[in-house]
C-alpha cells in the first residue's frame, strides 16, 4: 500500500508540471492522473541525502536534503513535494541567486538561469516542524507518531511528509539517510546501516541504500526495539521488535528464512544484500512494505502464526513492487497481485491449502457481485480494493495453468532479472508472457485486465 493551496486536490497532492518526458518512459498521462499533483516528469533524481535530527518526546525535526538531479525537460522551476513542514533555507549548488516560495504541499525553487534538458543539479533544503501523516483518500500516510515511536507509512503519497521529493513512483533513486534521535531508541531506515554512535545522550545511525528506490518506499521507523540478526538462504535479515514480544515475533516470524529460500527459487535471487522486519509495539492497521523492509504491528504477532499470510505477502513485495517498480499506478496488480499470488505459493510450499484451491476459492468469491472493476485500470478510488490482490493473482494463476510451472517460474524469474531495480508497465508482462506462450495471449489479457466480466480460470 497508497500547485498552489487553491489547486491542491483531495489527496494532497502537486499539478503537473509538463509533458511525460523519456525519464518517465512508462508514466503515461492515464496513469500520472492517478496522483496527478504528485511528482513531475519534468525531472528525474539520482540522489537524496537525508540528515535528521528527531526528538521523539516533542515530535520534533529539523532536517536537511541535499538532492542531485537531472532535467528532462527544459525547467525554470524546481518543484518538490512537502507537506506540514517549513522549508528555511534553500540553496542551489552554483547559483547564489537562486530563489524559492512554499505553500502548503510544494515547494518551488526557482533558479537564476532556466536548467536545459540534461542539465544536473543540486539542491540543499534546510527544513523544519512537527511532522505528521497527510490525510488521503485512502487514510493519513507518511511520517507518524507511534505510542513510543515513529513509523513511516508513505504508499501512494506520504514521502513528502517527511522529506522533499519527486514524489513519483517511477522516479528512483539512491539514498543515503542519517538519523539522529536519543539514544534509548533504536532506529531501522531504508538502506544497510554502515554506522551507528552515541554521543551526548543521542544515537546517530547512517544508512546507505544505493539501490534505485521510489518515494514511497523509502522509510524510517524508530522504538524501544531488540534487534536481531539471522541469516538464511544467504540472505542477512535482522528482526526489530519490543522486548516484551519477543516470544509471540520469535514464533510467529521464524518462517522468515524457508520464505526467503522457497521464493528464491520460485523468483529469482533475493534481489537487495539484506532485509530487515519490524514489529512495532502498537498495533497497526495492515503491515507496510518499504525496501528491503516490511514492518507489522503488535496485532500482527499473536504466537499462532496468525499473520503467516501476510508475512508472505510483504516479503514478496521486495521482488515485485520494490526491485521490480512500477511506471504508474494503473498497473498496481503488478505489485499487489504477484504479492498476494506469493501467499498462496507459499501456502503451497508449507503444507497448506494449494494456489490452486486458494485461486478456486477467491475465483468463486470474485464472481458475486459487483462487477465494476478494471484491473488494468482500477482508478485512484479502487487501487487498493482487495478485487484488485485478488484478481491479480487468479491472473497469474490461470496463466500458469495455460503455461505450466515451467514456463511459469521460468517467465518470472526472467521478469525479476530482466526489469531489477527498474520500472515497468503491464504491456512489458504482456510482451513478457506471450514470448513464453508462443502465442499471442491479447484475448486473454483483454479479458483480464480490460473487461469486468469474470473470465474462467482456465479458459
Amino acid at each position: 500500500m497508497t500547485g498552489d493551496a487553491a489547486s491542491t486536490a483531495a489527496d494532497g497532492s502537486a499539478a503537473p508540471h509538463g509533458p511525460i518526458g523519456p525519464a518517465y518512459a512508462v508514466a503515461d498521462a492515464p496513469g500520472h492522473a492517478y496522483l496527478p499533483r504528485s511528482g513531475t516528469p519534468d525531472y528525474t533524481v539520482l540522489s537524496y541525502d537525508l540528515d535528521l535530527s528527531y526528538r521523539v518526546a516533542t515530535n520534533r525535526l529539523d532536517a536537511t536534503a541535499v538532492i542531485t538531479g537531472r532535467a528532462v525537460n527544459p525547467l525554470t522551476t524546481i518543484v518538490l513535494d512537502l507537506v506540514h513542514l517549513r522549508a528555511k533555507r534553500v540553496r542551489v549548488a552554483g547559483d547564489k541567486r537562486a530563489r524559492f516560495t512554499q505553500n502548503q504541499t510544494h515547494l518551488r525553487i526557482r533558479p537564476s538561469a532556466p536548467l536545459a534538458a540534461g542539465d544536473a543539479f543540486s539542491v540543499e533544503v534546510s527544513y523544519d516542524g512537527s511532522p505528521q501523516p497527510r490525510r488521503t483518500r485512502w487514510g493519513t500516510l507518511g511520517w507518524e507518531e507511534l505510542t513510543d515511536g515513529v513509523i513511516v507509512a508513505a504508499q501512494p503519497s506520504g514521502a513528502p511528509s517527511w522529506f522533499p521529493c519527486n514524489d513519483h513512483p517511477a522516479d528512483k533513486a539512491s539514498y543515503r539517510i542519517r538519523v539522529t534521535t536519543e539514544e534509548a531508541y533504536t532506529v531501522r531506515a531504508t538502506g544497510e546501516l554502515i554506522d551507528h554512535a552515541v554521543s551526548g545522550g543521542r544515537g546517530r545511525w547512517v544508512f546507505e541504500r544505493p539501490e534505485p528506490t521510489a518515494t514511497y518506499l523509502a522509510a524510517v521507523q524508530i522504538g524501544r526495539y531488540v534487534v536481531e540478526p539471522r541469516r538464511a538462504a544467504g540472505v542477512d535479515w535482522v528482526i526489530a521488535y519490543p522486548a516484551p514480544l519477543a516470544r509471540r515475533v520469535l514464533a510467529d516470524f521464524a518462517p522468515v528464512g524457508r520464505m526467503l529460500e522457497r521464493f528464491g527459487e520460485l523468483f529469482g535471487p533475493y534481489p537487495f544484500p539484506s532485509y530487515t522486519v519490524v514489529v512495532t509495539a502498537d498495533p497497526l492497521e495492515i503491515p507496510l512494505e518499504a525496501q528491503a523492509m516490511a514492518t507489522f504491528g503488535a496485532n500482527h504477532a499473536d504466537g499462532r502464526g496468525g499473520s503467516e499470510r501476510l508475512i508472505a505477502h510483504e516479503l514478496a513485495h521486495q521482488w515485485f513492487g520494490n526491485s521490480v517498480g512500477l511506471g504508474s499506478w494503473r498497473d498496481i496488480w503488478l505489485n499487489e497481485g504477484f504479492a498476494c499470488y506469493a501467499e498462496w505459493l507459499w501456502s503451497e510450499a508449507s503444507g497448506g491449502p494449494s494456489a490452486n484451491t486458494l485461486a478456486r476459492a477467491h475465483h468463486a468469491r470474485l464472481r458475486l457481485p459487483p462487477h465494476d472493476l478494471l484491473l488494468g485500470d482500477p482508478g485512484p478510488d479502487d487501487m487498493f480494493d482487495d478485487r484488485v490482490y485478488k484478481r491479480g493473482a487468479c491472473l497469474l494463476h490461470a496463466l500458469r495453468l495455460r503455461l505450466g510451472d515451467d514456463r511459469f517460474f521460468g517467465m518470472l524469474r526472467e521478469w525479476t532479472a530482466e526489469h531489477r531495480f527498474g520500472v515497468v508497465a503491464s504491456a512489458d508482462f504482456e510482451r513478457l508472457a506471450a514470448r513464453y506462450a508462443g502465442e499471442g495471449l491479447t484475448d486473454f489479457f483483454d479479458a483480464w485486465l480490460r473487461e469486468r466480466r469474470l473470465p474462467s480460470l482456465t479458459a
